[in-house]
């Protein structure tokens, strides 16, 4: 999947948030309705560290009960899974379904987990689950999840390289996203080509209306006037 994005796309979307990410989305598409951005609060490990992008590697955990599987297949899920993900080309993010959802109390992303994600080459990860160890997990690897707390309980992999869904998205191994403290968004693979385009242009139809409502002199004559403008421009 990494060659999907050249190096120059990969900086920009770095540098932009979710939100813009999903705006571009619907000016490449030349159109609204795009769903896959999740829904509700997440919280993010990094607030002020910037965006995650990466194709996404996953699996599924659980960690209310015990295991029922023998140990020995657990133990040899829980290797399978580690060598799974740490065979990285390019940019990658692991995306986390814990099926306990609502009810999570496995923190699976803290010290250990982002530290050792992060000396695989992953740049960040992404679940409805737990995280914990605020102030110790890896630097530059955000972690963006549905809640904080402070137990890993029974806390086991079920599933790996399989589609995962939760919070509104459905996300495929290999599929593109982008995430941070709003949250994830998933990029269709027929936008990627012209994502950059897509960014570009919503960043001058913006202008059209920042650029007079931060005058000093605006009134309701310019933004009138700035709004026509805006509303051609866009989707």
């Amino acid at each position: 999947m990494a060659d999907k994005l050249d190096t120059e796309l990969l900086k920009l979307l770095r540098s932009v948030d979710t939100p813009t990410v999903c705006n571009a989305i619907e000016v490449a598409q030349g159109k609204r309705g795009f769903s896959q951005f999740t829904r509700g609060t997440m919280v993010c490990s990094d607030p002020e560290g910037g965006a995650m992008v990466g194709f996404a590697k996953t699996a599924k955990i659980a960690a209310l009960e015990p295991p029922s599987e023998n140990q020995d297949i657990i133990k040899k899920r829980r290797m399978s899974y580690y060598h799974y993900m740490s065979e990285v080309d390019g940019p990658v993010i692991a995306v986390i379904e814990d099926i306990d959802y609502p009810d999570c109390i496995g923190a699976y992303w803290g010290e250990i987990n982002t530290k050792v994600h992060k000396g695989f080459g992953l740049s960040g990860a992404l679940t409805n689950g737990v995280m914990r160890d605020l102030g110790d997990l890896a630097d530059d690897f955000p972690v963006v999840a549905g809640s904080v707390g402070p137990s890993h309980g029974f806390v086991h992999v079920r599933e790996i390289d399989t589609t995962v869904s939760f919070l509104g998205i459905t996300v495929s191994p290999g599929d593109l996203v982008h995430a941070d403290r709003h949250g994830a968004v998933v990029i269709p693979n027929e936008v990627i080509g012209i994502l950059k385009d897509a960014i570009h242009k919503l960043f001058v139809s913006e202008r059209l209306i920042l650029d007079p409502a931060e005058k000093k002199s605006f009134g309701f004559d310019d933004f009138e006037s700035a709004w026509e403008n805006f509303e051609k421009s866009r989707t």
